[in-house]
């Protein structure tokens, strides 16, 4: 009998940091083609997408903006899947298809309802999908053309920049004519953020104290803050922005792996938001993938990608038995770019 590979929840994370020990990697008997209701198919995943947000997934909470995974059933995630079998005419074995919240499970049946078919595009690869493509970038695109509304000449302070949203805004900031400041962890990290064109970077780690590095490097101030850390980097901006200033809050990765809520990080300087008449928002990139804004993302990143024009660096982990250790790997620092776990 043919046999998969899948990953488990197995016991929620509550707080501090996910280990190993909370999840299983299991055999199971593959599904057949002879199970498939009508408008299903059978698709083996590809390539999967590994992202921090499935951190608050792993906690078990009631109230978040995206369901908790559930104990003892295969976490989920984007992935790219090739389609097996199928029972809908509207896909056919072979197709590339994408799946929003598919199963980390070498083989599985999906509904069709839920999986759109990947159309090919010159210069784009399937793992361009959980990529370069990848809901991370939508969610960079988002946050610095829509909510950002950048204008040519402002400054930009990016924060995370290395990783799979940061490295999308600086070079979306670029095309846009913004002068990029950007800060990552490590020196290898910042080199990386000056190639992709960076007007500034630096090293937050080594850079003693993070304000004064602002005022140093920044002293026209900052015009947009896009934050994917939160914490004290949330703090620091807000004490150096400008009038009329944006601060898109897309992460707080400062804060995920707090061991209780008396840990949280408290902003000291949300009076800015006031005095600087700061327009701060959050959002969740999950409300916006039907929005006409993914098509005018997919279609203005793949011409630059395939031009040449944007790089997009990954961290790609090989075999689904290892997706729980690329998942605690987001947040040690071991990886740079976008994770992407290949099948």
């Amino acid at each position: 009998m043919t046999k998969i590979t899948r990953v488990l929840l197995k016991d929620y994370v509550t707080g501090g940091h996910a280990q190993l020990s909370d999840f299983v990697v299991e055999d199971a008997t593959a599904p057949a083609k002879d199970q498939l209701k009508d408008n299903q198919v059978l698709i083996r995943p590809v390539y999967f997408s590994v992202d921090p947000y499935q951190r608050g997934r792993l906690s078990g909470t009631k109230d978040s903006y995206v369901a908790s995974y559930e104990k003892g059933k295969p976490i989920t995630n984007f992935l790219v899947a090739e389609v097996v079998a199928s029972s809908s005419s509207s896909f056919k074995e072979g197709d590339l298809v994408m799946h929003n919240d598919g199963n980390w499970e070498s083989e599985y049946i999906a509904d069709a309802q839920n999986i759109h078919r990947i159309e090919p595009k010159q210069g784009v690869e399937p793992r361009d999908y959980v990529g370069v493509l990848s809901m991370p970038s939508y969610t960079a695109y988002y946050g610095t053309m829509v909510l950002g509304e950048p204008k040519r000449g402002e400054t930009i302070l990016v924060s995370s920049a290395s990783g799979a949203v940061g490295q999308m805004v600086v070079q979306l900031a670029k095309a846009a004519g913004l002068h990029v400041v950007a800060f990552a962890g490590s020196d290898e990290k910042v080199e990386h953020v000056k190639k992709l064109g960076a007007d500034v970077a630096f090293n937050y780690k080594t850079c003693g104290d993070f304000l004064a590095t602002l005022k140093k490097l920044v002293p026209q101030r900052i015009d947009i803050y896009y934050d994917n850390v939160g914490g004290p980097y949330l703090d620091a901006a807000l004490a150096h922005v400008n009038d009329h200033a944006r601060v898109i809050i897309c992460g707080a990765i400062t804060q995920y792996n707090i061991d209780s809520p008396d840990q949280a990080y408290a902003i000291k300087n949300i009076t800015a938001v006031l005095v600087r008449k700061v327009r701060m928002q959050g959002f969740i990139i999950l409300d916006h993938m039907d929005s006409h804004h993914h098509a005018e993302f997919v279609d203005y990143v793949s011409k630059l990608y395939a031009q040449g024009k944007i790089q997009y660096k990954t961290y790609e982990v090989d075999g689904l038995q290892n997706g729980p250790q690329a998942i605690l790997d987001l947040f040690s620092g071991k990886n740079v770019g976008k994770t992407i776990l290949k099948a």
